[in-house]
């Protein structure tokens, strides 16, 4: 299942823009915000779906990226944003540690409903991002971690401290959850 198309695309940063923000040009530098600040945002939704926090986060990982821009070393077209998105991803990740609004780890739904796996493929972006919205926390999170982030469960129990069979067991529960959701909005169709 590959959920990369479902990512907003992102307007590519050209390297004399980065050099000039990395020696302090602020309008270089408001030009990077303006060219990633709505991609960075819909990021930081899917991991604190509260539109005030996920702001509060954003403008975290702004002021860290602006902060340390000038120790970023540019590796190619897009390596800017991939860095970008990193250091977003872990502002939200340090934002949930600290607020702990719920448990990362979920216990197991019994009602939740077996179906085939193609069923997610066929939903449209809209209709994933509001249901990935709908995901307890700690499913939510290794959710966007493994199949949106790309990152391997090795890494995951790295950045959240737990186990790795509990990463991969997070991620099977995510995806069941998921679609127990496609069923109870009538998205799915057996036939």
């Amino acid at each position: 299942m590959h959920f990369t198309d479902y990512i907003s695309h992102q307007k590519l940063i050209h390297q004399q823009t980065i050099a000039k923000a990395q020696k302090g040009d602020q309008r270089a530098m408001k030009d990077i915000f303006h060219a990633q600040s709505k991609a960075l945002f819909m990021l930081c939704l899917r991991y604190i779906p509260h539109q005030a926090d996920a702001e509060d986060v954003l403008s975290a990982a702004f002021s860290k990226i602006f902060e340390k821009l000038a120790s970023f070393k540019y590796q190619g077209e897009g390596s800017l944003e991939a860095w970008m998105r990193q250091v977003v991803v872990n502002e939200c990740l340090m934002f949930l540690r600290k607020k702990q609004k719920a448990p990362m780890m979920v216990e197991p739904d019994s009602t939740i409903t077996a179906l085939e796996d193609n069923a997610i493929n066929q939903l449209t972006n809209q209709e994933l991002y509001q249901l990935i919205l709908q995901l307890p926390e700690g499913y939510r999170t290794v959710f966007n971690l493994y199949e949106i982030e790309g990152y391997n469960h090795s890494e995951i129990s790295e950045k959240l401290n737990i186990s790795v069979g509990t990463s991969k067991s997070q991620l099977s529960k995510a995806k069941a959850y998921l679609k127990n959701l496609i069923i109870k909005n009538g998205w799915y169709n057996a036939s």
